[in-house]
This record gives structure tokens, C-alpha cells and sequence, in this order.
């Protein structure tokens, strides 16, 4: 039986260092749980203005920012007019400083075909009636030149003979 005391004495023992820690256990949770409530509540003081601050600005500021989307919605229309008119000028532009360039291409191919013909003109009514005087100048001045027994000494027999020497 003494055994059994004994044993009986160092359950007892430990069931009361149990109980030691639990109530050490409860009283640092207790001690912790307390400080938590006070940092909450600090915090809760300290950030409950600036959430009520930031309310009061979004309240605030949500006419203006409507406002501001209203006036960039319409900027955007009016931007996209003006350019849309400005892409038809440029475009009206383009097609008619085309249509110029084809007006001077064409006045610039009728002038040159008018040179052409006009030069073929003088050509035939100018130069070959010069040429032809001129060559039966020539033969009447060769002729009355034989008539009367004069040569002419117009310097071809010297160029042929020239030729003939270089050659």
C-alpha cells in the first residue's frame, strides 16, 4: 500500500503542476487578449478618420469624375470630327492636286506634240524650199560659171584631196 500512496502522491503532484501551467497558460493568453484589444482600439481610433476622410473624398470627388468622363467622352467625339473633316480635306486635296498634275501632264504632251508638228512644218515649208533654192542657185551659178568659162573654186577639190591624203 505504500507503493500506491506513493504513486497516489506523485499523480497529485503533477495533476497540480498541471494545473499551474493552465492557470499560467490562461493568465499570459489573458495578458495577450488584453493587449490585442488595446492595439485594436488604437488602431481603430487612429484609422477610423482616415476611413471617414476617404469616404468624404469619394463622395466628393464623384461628380467631379463623372464631369471629367462626361468632358472626355465629348472631347473624344469632337476629336473624332475634326478628324474625320480633316481626313476629307486631305483626301479632296489629294484628289485634286491629282487631277492637276494629269491637266499639266496633258498641256505639257499637247505642247510638245504642237513643237513637233510645228517644227515638221518648218521644216517642210521653210527649209526644203531653202535647200532646193539653194541647190538650183548653185546649179545656175555652176552653169553660168561653165557658160562662161570660169571654174568654180569653191574649195571641194582641196577637201577631197585632203580626205584622199589621210586616208
Amino acid at each position: 500500500m505504500e507503493t500506491l500512496n506513493i504513486w497516489v502522491a506523485v499523480t497529485s503532484f503533477a495533476v497540480l503542476i498541471q494545473a499551474g501551467i493552465l492557470v499560467a497558460l490562461y493568465i499570459s493568453v489573458r495578458k495577450t487578449s488584453a493587449r490585442m484589444e488595446a492595439i485594436a482600439a488604437d488602431l481603430h481610433t487612429k484609422t477610423a478618420p482616415i476611413l471617414e476622410s476617404t469616404q468624404a473624398i469619394v463622395v466628393d470627388s464623384r461628380p467631379k469624375i463623372e464631369a471629367i468622363t462626361d468632358n472626355l467622352m465629348v472631347a473624344s467625339a469632337s476629336i473624332k470630327s475634326q478628324v474625320e473633316r480633316l481626313d476629307a480635306t486631305v483626301s479632296d486635296a489629294v484628289d485634286r492636286t491629282r487631277l492637276q498634275i494629269i491637266r499639266a501632264d496633258d498641256l505639257v504632251t499637247r505642247t510638245m506634240d504642237r513643237v513637233e508638228e510645228t517644227t515638221d512644218v518648218v521644216h517642210r515649208s521653210v527649209i526644203s524650199p531653202v535647200r532646193q533654192m539653194a541647190g538650183l542657185v548653185s546649179g545656175l551659178t555652176t552653169g553660168i560659171g561653165a557658160f562662161f568659162g570660169r571654174r568654180s573654186n569653191d574649195g571641194r577639190d582641196e577637201a577631197t584631196q585632203d580626205e584622199e591624203m589621210f586616208i
